[in-house]
This record gives structure tokens, C-alpha cells and sequence, in this order.
């Protein structure tokens, strides 16, 4: 099974929104199957086969997340982060300016869903193919 360590190692190629298509890649390589991201903090959780499930640390100090969501404001931070124009962490503390709590990656499904606070499903998103 895939190891923390492993998934910070591909991580750690990520300098942008643009590169996310080659992490997903790497860490479905690994046996991850889906990861749900908390924007408070970036704590990560993993999930693989058999029920498999790791927990990252939190990256940063905690963020405050707006209650209300913009979801296009929020359309157009992801648009410029998937651009390659914004850094990890910007891209989280836009997340919170927007209401964003949290996404959830099917690397089953190859999509990506955003979350508010109350549970609200905002925004789902096709993960491009890694060629």
C-alpha cells in the first residue's frame, strides 16, 4: 500500500493548478483511489483498495473559511490556478474567500468535486488525462 511519504514525493512536483493531470497519474500509480482535501488546513485524506484509508498533516495555519460561497469567483481562481498562474497555497486561501471547505478526487472517475460548508456540492470538474 501507498505511504504518505510517497504521495508528498509526487506532490512535491506540483508548482501549479497545471500540474495536477501528472499527480493525479503518479498517485493513482500508487493505488490511490480517491482523496478528499480539507482547505483549513490542507490535511489530506487517502483511500486505496480494501479499505485502505492514511491521513496527511495539516500544511499550513488554519484558513477561515467564508460561510457564504461565490461560486464564480471561486470558477474563476480555479480557471486561473489550473492556468498555472497561482501557487498551491493561494489557490487554498481562495478556496476559503469563496467558501470552498473541501474537494473530493474520484481517481476512479477522474473528477474532482467542491464542497461548502453546509455540504453543498459547487462545482464538479472532469481531471484531464495525464498524456
Amino acid at each position: 500500500m501507498f505511504t504518505v511519504e510517497q504521495i508528498k514525493s509526487a506532490h512535491s512536483k506540483v508548482n501549479s493548478g497545471s500540474d495536477f493531470p501528472k499527480y493525479i497519474h503518479d498517485i493513482k500509480q500508487l493505488g490511490v483511489n480517491a482523496f478528499e482535501t480539507w482547505v483549513i488546513d490542507s490535511h489530506t485524506e487517502y483511500f486505496g483498495n480494501d479499505s485502505y484509508q492514511i491521513k496527511s498533516q495539516p500544511v499550513y495555519e488554519n484558513l477561515n473559511i467564508a460561510e457564504k460561497n461565490d461560486k464564480d469567483k471561486f470558477s474563476n481562481y480555479l480557471k486561473i490556478h489550473q492556468q498555472g498562474k497561482t501557487d498551491y497555497l493561494t489557490f487554498c486561501r481562495h478556496c476559503a474567500e469563496t467558501g470552498i471547505e473541501k474537494w473530493f478526487a474520484s481517481l476512479n472517475e477522474m473528477t474532482c468535486t467542491y464542497y461548502d460548508k453546509a455540504g453543498n456540492e459547487i462545482l464538479v470538474e472532469k481531471i484531464p488525462a495525464y498524456l
